[in-house]
């Protein structure tokens, strides 16, 4: 970011000898003479007009900078060149800590109080530029109160159109970001000063002033990436005035500063909402068909930006809903339309919209009755030998989002999405792994057929147990484990069972059984019942291997775990009675005392299955 843009101001004087010029300067500022003090000032700034830094080097070694402080006093007709060169020299990063050391903050903070609106001008300047990458100088004008009286002049300022008056608008707005930019808690003091309303008054009001409005674009920039921010900002019309901006934008770098405070406010599900009413959307897309064709550099990045916005603001679920209009809107049909076209950037944020949409039953059972699992399903197609990954992994989370509502399991499954998806079983990209597990659990949830076939692929199941150790990828690990154990679930198949033994599954659903997250827990406690139910003779060397006795024993003896997993842990103990040798493990690991304890368990079904699983192993002993 530039600091706060200079304006020359015309030179009376001049004189050969800078050198001269400072030594004059020290004995006319003693003496207060304001003719030849004046003629002083003017040669300072004809010289740093010509030469800033050799200049600027010269004012600090002679030690003049000290003596400015006291030149800055309303009454004198000097004050205002005396705030130009101040403002000059601290152009240089090397001049702005002298220009704190020399006292400068709070005589030209005071200075803010004039009514004189050309001093006004050079000491928000001066200020501006003093604080612009420095901590000092923010510190400085933080301690002597400075932002406030800013932010007052914007209010009291913000209805004037002349000129002039634009002009110190535009050096106060640059003055108060160069204070707080890339400053979190300068950013939210001037956001808790009311500073937001005020700059979207003033954007609303001086849009034909170009600089201004730039200078308020940054601001806001700055200020909407902090949190705190948002909820002042969704009590103003912003997405009104932005909007607006926007469509009146021919250039593209104009346009570019237009997004970059839009991306951050569309974060706010308010301001989504607000900027969906306000007609951004139609807007994003006449950018989409602009530049769809375009192979320029800056169009193709556009295009990105203006995608990206529209799936952002499909975020939200109230401007979700209001763009879905039940499936009929104009946006839903256009963004359906992106999905088979040839631009990978399109069929992305094609793939993205749809799993938005996707965020309710209503939605998903509209969209698969209409064929929108045939287009994911081309589209995926296109993507299996040497694919786009981000495009895969938008596809099959569409896909997966689809699959929750019971009715369309059915037809999905019909229409072939497992083997489609199963196309991508060798992909090596996590994402794409993880999101492909995700949308075969959804698909075969209560779907015992579809789990039968799926569980019986030695390919996948080997693929499972082998992703099952992927630790370094914790939601791909967590998801074979949780698809294991649906495929038993679902198909209570002995063949499924067989399987998962077979391929070296056991392990994984016992280790499961100890997972921080009570859903996986049990999940496996309940896949590892049916396993002792209907094939214990096949799966009893690997279920001792894998110390599932020791397990259950602490499980039900650690009063932190939940009481279905109490409940399901009896459960399973009573079923692995029939074998032998895990039976004989249970009798050593005296779990008749843990269980009587649980039969006075507040939980009604613990405290009966503990009296049945007493029963049983006082019988077994």
């Amino acid at each position: 970011m530039e600091s706060v843009s200079t304006i020359n101001w015309p030179l009376f004087y001049a004189t050969d000898n800078l050198s001269d010029t400072l030594k004059k300067l020290k004995i006319t500022a003693v003496d207060r003479t304001d003719d030849s003090l004046e003629g002083c000032l003017d040669c300072l700034l004809q010289a740093l007009a010509q030469n800033n830094m050799e200049t600027s080097e010269k004012i600090q070694g002679s030690g003049i900078l000290q003596l400015f402080a006291s030149l800055l006093v309303p009454q004198s007709s000097c004050t205002a060149k005396v705030a130009n060169i101040i403002a000059e020299i601290a152009k240089n990063e090397f001049m702005r800590i002298p220009c704190v050391d020399a006292g400068l903050i709070s005589p030209l903070v005071q200075l803010l109080n004039s009514k004189d609106q050309e001093v006004l001008l050079q000491t928000g300047r001066a200020l501006g530029n003093i604080c612009y990458d420095s901590h000092e100088g923010r510190s400085a004008v933080d301690q002597a109160g400075g932002a406030q009286i800013v932010i007052d002049h914007l209010r009291s300022l913000c209805s004037k159109t002349d000129p002039a008056n634009e002009k110190l608008l535009t050096v106060f707005c640059g003055m108060l970001m160069n204070y707080s930019n890339e400053n979190d808690s300068l950013q939210a003091q001037l956001i808790n000063m009311g500073v937001i309303p005020t700059l979207v008054k003033l954007l609303g009001i001086h849009c034909q002033n170009a600089a201004l409005t730039e200078m308020c674009l940054v601001a806001f920039g700055n200020l909407a990436e902090l949190e705190s921010s948002k909820e002042q900002f969704a009590s103003t019309n912003i997405a009104e005035e932005l909007v607006k901006l926007f469509k009146k934008q021919i250039d593209h770098d104009k346009r570019e500063m237009v997004f970059e405070v839009l991306a951050p406010l569309a974060e706010n599900d308010a301001i989504k909402l607000q900027l969906v009413e306000a007609g951004l959307v139609e807007c994003l897309l006449e950018i989409v068909q602009q530049k769809v064709d375009s192979d320029k550099e800056e169009d193709i990045a556009e295009l990105k930006t203006a995608s990206d916005l529209m799936v952002l603001l499909l975020l939200g679920d109230e401007s979700m809903q209001k763009l879905f209009e039940g499936g009929k809107g104009n946006v839903f049909q256009r963004v359906l339309s992106w999905i088979p076209s040839n631009n990978h950037q399109l069929q992305l944020a094609g793939a993205l919209a749809i799993a938005n949409f996707a965020r309710n039953d209503g939605n998903c059972i509209h969209m698969v009755d209409n064929g929108i699992v045939e287009k994911l399903m081309d589209l995926l197609d296109r993507h299996v030998e040497d694919g786009n990954v981000t495009v895969q992994h938008a596809a099959l989370s569409a896909l997966r989002n689809l699959a929750i509502p019971v009715v369309n399991k059915a037809k999905m499954l019909s229409a072939g999405v497992t083997e489609a998806v199963l196309k991508f079983l060798k992909s090596e990209m996590p994402p794409v792994q993880f999101k492909l597990l995700g949308t075969l659990r959804m698909l075969i949830d209560a779907q015992a057929e579809a789990a039968e076939q799926l569980g019986k692929n030695v390919k996948l199941v080997e693929r499972l147990v082998e992703w099952c150790e992927a630790k370094d990828h914790a939601g791909v690990m967590g998801e074979s484990n949780r698809l294991l154990s649906a495929l038993i679930r679902h198909s209570k198949s002995k063949d499924v069972i067989k399987t998962i033994v077979q391929s070296g599954g056991i392990k994984h659903l016992v280790t499961m059984a100890t997972s921080e997250h009570v859903i996986m827990q049990n999940e496996a406690l309940v896949a590892l019942a049916l396993i002792a139910a209907l094939e214990l003779g096949t799966a009893e060397k690997d279920l001792e291997s894998a110390k599932l006795v020791q397990i259950l024993h602490t499980l039900l003896a650690d009063e932190r775990s939940a009481p279905e997993i109490k409940y399901n842990s009896m459960v399973l103990i009573c079923a692995l009675m029939g074998s032998e040798s895990l039976h004989k493990e249970v009798q050593d690991l005296a779990f008749l005392d843990v269980v009587s304890k649980l039969r006075s368990h507040e939980n009604k079904s613990v405290a009966q299955q503990a009296s049945l699983t007493e029963q049983r192993l006082a019988v077994e002993s």
